[in-house]
């Protein structure tokens, strides 16, 4: 006996946590775009990750706030940093505005999908035999064999 549900099975779903950083963009409204600028928001201390529930927080932007500057001054404080960085718009307009843009300043993360893993080790694994038949190809020449 299955155990009774609030909601019909087409609405169940686990949906998964996810590590994905969230980038915040801005634009100055009434000026031409020259570059764009990206902030990627840490989170804070005890949050994982942001959803319906526990939804970003207005007061967890004062680093952002702090770091965009002043307008009048043309912004002249912002710099780039380990969470901030900037593309121009003739970037943007070369990769077909997508603003999909990874942080430049991180480390890449190491992908745990099995199909990459797999598809990854069967490339190493390629490699690895084209090495072993060179190798046997050298070893026969020196010792005067024929190639197996």
């Amino acid at each position: 006996m299955q155990p009774p549900h609030d909601r019909p099975p087409a609405q169940r779903r686990v949906r998964p946590h996810t590590s994905i950083k969230t980038n915040i963009l801005f634009f100055t409204k009434g000026t031409p775009t020259k570059n764009v600028w990206f902030y990627e928001h840490p989170y804070p201390d005890g949050v994982t990750s942001y959803n319906k529930t526990k939804p970003m927080q207005l007061n967890e932007f004062a680093v952002e706030q702090a770091w965009w500057g002043d307008e009048t001054d043309g912004f002249r404080d912002r710099k780039e940093t380990e969470q901030a960085w900037k593309i121009s718009a003739a970037e943007v307009a070369a990769r077909g505005y997508n603003l999909d843009c990874k942080n430049p300043h991180q480390v890449e993360a190491i992908s745990h999908d099995p199909d990459e893993l797999l598809a990854a080790y069967a490339a190493q694994q390629s490699d690895l035999q084209s090495i072993r038949d060179q190798l046997k190809g050298i070893l026969a020449d020196a010792l005067g064999g024929t190639r197996a």
